[in-house]
């Protein structure tokens, strides 16, 4: 009985061998700044491009880039969300990033 436990033993670890692992180095991420062109008149169909916040772009960055909103709904739930509303757009945030832009229709 005692054979046939080490024995057993002995296959796992022969079968099993030293094991090997990658470290996967990742570099830490850098803001991008997403490209905000003006807003332009589409040639043909007379409608036009809203601009909207991008992912990720803090309350700051969207003050800036957008003005201050006429409306600034406060936070609510957990994790805590909260919106601006633009005239042509709301801005969703948790916590001080942006999480979706919806155009207003």
């Amino acid at each position: 009985m005692k054979a046939t436990f080490w024995l057993t033993c002995l296959l796992t670890a022969a079968i099993a061998g030293p094991t090997n692992a990658d470290v996967l180095e990742m570099p830490e991420p850098t803001p991008m700044e997403p490209e905000m062109p003006a807003p332009e008149a589409a040639p043909d169909s007379g409608t036009f491009t809203v601009t909207l916040p991008g992912r990720g772009m803090t309350k700051d960055q969207v003050e800036e880039r957008f003005g201050s909103p006429p409306e600034k709904v406060e936070a609510v739930g957990e994790p805590p969300i909260s919106r601006w509303v633009y005239s042509s757009f709301t801005v969703y945030f948790e916590y001080d990033h942006v999480v979706h832009a919806v155009n207003h229709k």
